[in-house]
């Protein structure tokens, strides 16, 4: 099973940059559906983009709210996915998790914290 592990979270200004990096071990990212969720005080647990796997086309989805902004991407050789964060909004704090889904199989990172706020 795969051991995922983000990081790049933190306090940033309205309409600043992050970029969360989720490094996977025990596997190959490329054969699992990589995601990316985040969760805020007294909020529902929301989807904010997903990546195929490279056996079903590697295309990417991502919610409304963040669509145009972020871009979730996947380095095979660093067996590492990213989420760039870009015009970030207060809206957008929360913690961030990585997720991973194979077939009879889901795993989680530990989160991220991502604060806007200036």
């Amino acid at each position: 099973q795969v051991q995922l592990v983000e990081s790049g979270g933190g306090l940033v200004q309205p309409g600043g940059s992050l970029r969360l990096s989720c490094v996977a071990s025990g596997s190959n990212v490329s054969i699992y559906t990589m995601g990316w969720y985040r969760q805020a005080p007294g909020k529902e647990h929301e989807l904010v983009a997903r990546i195929f796997s490279v056996s079903s086309g590697s295309s990417a989805i991502y919610a409304n709210s963040v669509k145009g902004r972020f871009t979730i991407s996947r380095d095979n050789a660093k067996n590492t996915v990213y989420l760039q964060m870009n015009s970030l909004k207060p809206e957008d704090t929360a913690v961030y998790y990585c997720n991973a889904d194979r077939e009879y199989s889901s795993s989680w990172g530990q989160g991220t914290q991502v604060t806007v706020s200036s």
